[in-house]
């Protein structure tokens, strides 16, 4: 007697590209649950409550949100998680009965792979690059499980960055910095990234596809990158960044995105199954599908 698959999908706006139909469906076949992982592109966020409710209402047990839609979705949930709360932004659904509940993966996907790196960390300055969603909750994984001394957050415009950073910055956590300083060679923010203990990049420059994919968000030829620090690039692709090569090069540790993004879909995965996704078996399919994708 056969059995209706389980629905799974990503709801966002023109995200065919995505690799999470790869990396859950294969964990999916790995581990013989039926069940299979799709795209929902949501046209404008105007949708996005009538997508929620077609998910309650089909039973569709799971779905990955990404931009524009993390915080939109949050309105159209019956519960949040902690950490969904924490951050106000939302990157799995798990629908039980009808009942549908909003988590981050995000934050303990960033932390996973930063683990081994925390005695390094803690109570070191830290540098983070960017301020969107990606970078709110490398900044909340940061404040929970690292502890570094100070967090200085470079950006391209403080007064947005002011807003969305306030409760860290009014808890002394944050310090904001100009991204244009670095570039124009201004002491005391090269200092700041020399003498950090850990430079995290949440942004996408640096991405395969983009007018600046061989650029990096930190000057290589600075002398910033030295033996002790550890360098975090949230960009997965290609997996030697820009960033992530200069660093190594100078005797820097490196943690590539590919990292992030299979620890963070593991603990979606295992909020839906209940499984451990078989995270090593998956990570040189994805490896390679993002080879033939730069071949192309």
């Amino acid at each position: 007697m056969s059995h209706a698959k389980l629905i799974y999908g990503l709801i966002g706006r023109a995200v065919d590209y995505s690799l999470s139909p790869l990396i859950h469906n294969t964990a999916f076949s790995l581990l013989g649950i039926e069940a299979c992982y799709t795209i929902f592109n949501i046209a404008s966020e105007e949708e996005v409550p009538v997508a929620v409710n077609g998910m309650r209402a089909l039973g569709i047990a799971g779905c990955n949100v990404t931009i524009p839609y993390k915080v939109t979705v949050v309105p159209s949930l019956d519960a949040l998680s902690d950490d969904a709360r924490s951050i106000g932004a939302v990157n799995t659904i798990v629908n039980e009965n009808g009942r549908l509940t909003g988590h981050n993966t995000d934050i303990a996907g960033f932390a996973a792979p930063l683990m081994p790196h925390k005695t390094a960390i803690l109570g070191r300055p830290a540098v983070l690059f960017g301020n969107g969603g990606a970078a709110l909750a490398a900044i909340e994984a940061l404040t929970r499980h690292f502890s570094p001394s100070s967090l200085t957050v470079f950006v391209r415009d403080p007064v947005t960055a002011q807003e969305r950073l306030l409760p860290y910055i009014k808890r002394g956590f944050v310090q904001l910095a100009r991204q244009d300083d670095l570039f124009r060679g201004q002491e005391s923010a090269m200092k700041t990234c020399r003498d950090a203990a850990l430079i995290v990049n949440a942004t996408p420059k640096g991405t395969y596809g983009r007018p600046d994919s061989g650029e990096s968000i930190v000057p290589t030829d600075a002398g910033l990158f030295h033996n002790g620090q550890t360098v975090y690039d949230m960009v997965y692709n290609p997996e030697h960044t820009p960033l992530l090569a200069a660093a190594k090069a100078a005797g820097a540790g490196t943690i590539p995105g590919i990292a992030m993004l299979l620890a963070q879909a593991a603990r979606s995965f295992h909020l839906w199954t209940g499984h451990e996704m078989p995270s090593r078996d998956i990570e040189p399919i994805v490896l390679h599908e993002l080879q033939l994708l730069r071949s192309r």
